[in-house]
């Protein structure tokens, strides 16, 4: 009975233990290393950079807030290398962001962020332990891992509540503060508009403010109500594009802009494949004022049959 007794609170304690730790942890990172570019050295260092990546976005607390398994945000991080440099470590290339959110009540998940990073420089090497800090600057591999993971959990959360990433948003500037001192390409203020800076730049300053309504209309508002009634939540994602418009008007460089059309564009033409004549014309005209180079793609919003 004893022996009993003390593995089945074994069993309690090890299933307590792993749902702490699901409880603690936000994000649900997937992790790819494309190396086929490099014919130099071991593959060997690709496996462990994967997993390490994948263990330190997965296991890092990032936040106060509590997180169940099944609210866990899913990401997706693609590292595309072009060069490496064995006796220093040094790799170069550029990452894809992926990121994604259940839509209430269906099976449906809808893309919060599907954008490129082409400034990706660092350092790795065999055995390098990844660590965070909030305070440091530990090495501009981390800090590029720490700048995507507070801006993945702060859109999602400015999808759930308007304005409920502005406490995340305010850590990935922290990063970016650190890291432009650093003189590692990719943080520079002005340095290009689709750097990590410019990301940050997008979420935080007041011409660009609108980003954080269309967030939360489009998902909210939009998207999760749709699966109550189409035409409603329809209506409402038909607003967040004239607050699109706004940014545009302010601020057309921005890469907001571009985010919104890597991440939106293809779900917008099933959006409005069931709505009537008039709309579909409103929304390409808004869209096309925005995004010129894609009347290809947003003539299959007129195309589309109700």
């Amino acid at each position: 009975m004893k022996t009993k007794l003390l593995t089945l609170c074994a069993a309690l304690l090890c299933a307590f233990s792993a749902f702490a730790d699901d409880e603690a942890t936000e994000l649900n990172c997937e992790v790819e290393v494309n190396s086929d570019k490099i014919t130099n050295g071991s593959k060997d260092i690709f496996n462990e950079l994967k997993q390490s990546v994948t263990d330190y976005m997965n296991t890092t607390k990032w936040t106060n807030a509590v997180f169940g398994t099944n609210e866990k945000i899913y990401c997706k991080l693609l590292f595309t290398l072009s060069s490496w440099d064995d006796a220093t470590g040094m790799m170069k290339g550029d990452l894809q962001i992926q990121s994604q959110r259940p839509v209430y009540n269906s099976t449906y998940t809808t893309a919060i962020i599907n954008f490129r990073d082409t400034k990706v420089d660092f350092t790795f090497e065999t055995g390098q332990q990844l660590v965070f800090s909030e305070m440091d600057m530990e090495d501009n591999l981390t800090a590029i891992l720490n700048f995507w993971a507070y801006m993945i959990i702060a859109m999602d959360f400015d999808s759930f509540e308007l304005n409920g990433g502005n406490p995340y948003y305010e850590r990935a500037a922290q990063v970016v503060r650190l890291a432009q001192s650093s003189g590692e390409s990719g943080w520079k203020a002005f340095e290009d508009n689709t750097n990590r800076s410019a990301v940050l730049s997008a979420f935080t300053d007041n011409a660009t403010a609108p980003v954080h309504n269309i967030l939360y209309e489009y998902h909210r508002m939009g998207l999760d109500q749709m699966v109550v009634t189409v035409d409603k939540g329809r209506s409402a994602i038909t607003h967040t594009l004239e607050n699109l418009g706004k940014i545009y008007e302010a601020a057309p460089m921005s890469v907001c802009l571009t985010m919104f059309k890597d991440s939106k564009l293809d779900e917008l033409i099933n959006v409005y494949s069931k709505a009537n004549t008039s709309e579909k014309e409103a929304v390409y005209e808004m869209l096309y004022q925005i995004y010129p180079s894609e009347t290809n793609r947003l003539d299959e919003i007129k195309k589309t049959s109700n």
